[in-house]
């Protein structure tokens, strides 16, 4: 939720911000309707409660005099039926205004690019050396800035489902007949390799300070309005039938709603904490899209990065939160782009965004691996996370960031290491797997 007396003394900041994202301005506009009226009828209220204590002290005075005072008990009888007419219609007035404010999105960081789609999003940065078939070179160059760093392959790539089967490595054949689509079983060496992205995902955050944690994999409405904007993430959202309770679509949400309505200690943050869970999603508006294999599923593993922070801290947190995923995909050989997305898609919760992408051979293009998010106090307000300051208690900043969504890592690493007869294993994981190759021999 927006913080209301920032929204009021900066008005047309968040007109220019609003604009940029694509957002009902009308909403705006009745939101300072509502807020000007409230506030005319506090001072009205405020006025009528000064009379009232007059007319109060002069009753007492009276009554100690012996003097009559009916009068007087007449106007502040009058006084309160207007107190409380008052009252009535400004907290009507004051809901709907907060309800207004719930729908206002976070205000755009000042280097957020200002465009619609996300094909507009700013490069910053290509890492890596890709392999990059022939017939795909312009595309690649396009993607990534027109680096020279990538290698020219004269064979397409064989696509992931196409490697899942060759080498025994999923079913989603089976799956279909028991879930329906976009469900698999991960088999033999690769579901060992989704292992070990786990096991070492775990291993780096726990290296960086970060305390790693399973969430509880459903959460209550209040908990998941207060993470996330859940009208529009509404659709993606599985609802556990006569239950209270959602399926989780991301480990941010419990990870973020874990501290609601607490008081921290200035000396607690910064809070950094990880969580491995399982993650689950309709994937209503993806019909169509990648429909074969496992990239885009409605069930998947995933690590996410949290961290809780003072205010004047964050952006040194988000920078962090990005340099922690880009060094894992680094560490995994796996060449990659990064790209501040632009303001017609963000979210309503960010402030920023980067997404790291990585290159997917077959495909020939660049795809979304993780995405990283300061929320500043967006999140935290709705939630009402807050810490004890020396100068009183102030809501945290809260940011969020992929660290390995397994499935699509998988996919990467099969599509970027594949040789003609095997599939090799990143050099990192060789420890958790014990092997380094994905083969024939291994069917």
């Amino acid at each position: 939720m927006i913080d209301i007396k920032l929204l009021r003394s900066d008005k047309e900041r968040f007109y220019n911000s609003c604009r940029a994202r694509g957002f009902d301005l009308n909403i705006l506009d009745e939101f300072f309707s509502l807020d000007l009226k409230w506030r005319e009828n506090l001072k009205i209220l405020n006025t009528y409660k000064h009379d009232k204590n007059i007319i109060t002290a002069d009753i007492s005075s009276l009554v100690k005099k012996g003097e009559n005072i009916d009068n007087l008990k007449l106007e502040v009888e009058k006084i309160n039926k207007k107190i409380s007419l008052l009252e009535e219609e400004q907290n009507d007035i004051e809901s709907k205004r907060n309800e207004l404010a719930r729908l206002i999105p976070n205000l755009l960081a000042e280097d957020v690019p200002i465009c619609k789609g996300d094909e507009n999003s700013k490069l910053v940065r290509y890492v890596g050396n890709a392999r990059v078939f022939k017939d795909d070179i312009e595309n690649f160059r396009e993607g990534s800035g027109n680096s020279k760093d990538y290698t020219v392959i004269d064979k397409k790539p064989v696509d992931h489902q196409t490697l899942m089967e060759k080498y025994n490595l999923a079913d989603i054949e089976r799956a279909g007949k028991i879930a329906g689509s976009r469900f698999y079983f991960l088999k033999n060496r690769l579901f060992k390799l989704e292992l070990a992205l786990i096991n070492y995902g775990v291993d780096f955050l726990s290296q960086r300070n970060f305390t790693v944690m399973e969430p509880p994999f459903m959460i209550n409405y209040a908990s998941m309005s207060g993470a996330t904007d859940i009208e529009t993430f509404k659709e993606s959202l599985y609802k556990i039938e006569g239950d209270d309770l959602y399926l989780i679509a991301t480990a941010e949400h419990p990870l973020a709603s874990m501290l609601s309505g607490e008081i921290l200690e200035e000396s607690e943050l910064p809070l950094r904490v990880s969580g491995v869970s399982p993650c689950f999603r309709r994937e209503a508006g993806a019909h169509g899209r990648d429909t074969k294999g496992i990239f885009r599923v409605h069930q998947f593993n995933k690590i996410e990065q949290f961290i809780y922070c003072r205010p004047e801290e964050s952006w040194d947190f988000f920078d962090e939160l990005v340099k922690n995923s880009e060094d894992i995909y680094k560490s995994l050989g796996l060449p990659y782009r990064i790209v501040n997305i632009c303001s017609g898609d963000l979210g309503s919760l960010a402030a920023k965004k980067y997404d790291i992408e990585v290159w997917y051979p077959s495909q020939g293009k660049f795809r979304e691996v993780v995405s990283a998010s300061n929320d500043t106090d967006y999140q935290a307000r709705s939630l009402n996370i807050r810490y004890r300051a020396k100068d009183g208690n102030k809501f945290a900043h809260t940011l969020n960031s992929t660290a390995i969504a397994t499935e699509r890592v998988l996919v990467a690493i099969m599509e970027n290491f594949q040789e003609d007869d095997y599939i090799k294993v990143p050099d990192v994981l060789v420890p958790y797997t014990g092997f380094s190759r994905i083969g024939m021999d291994d069917i």
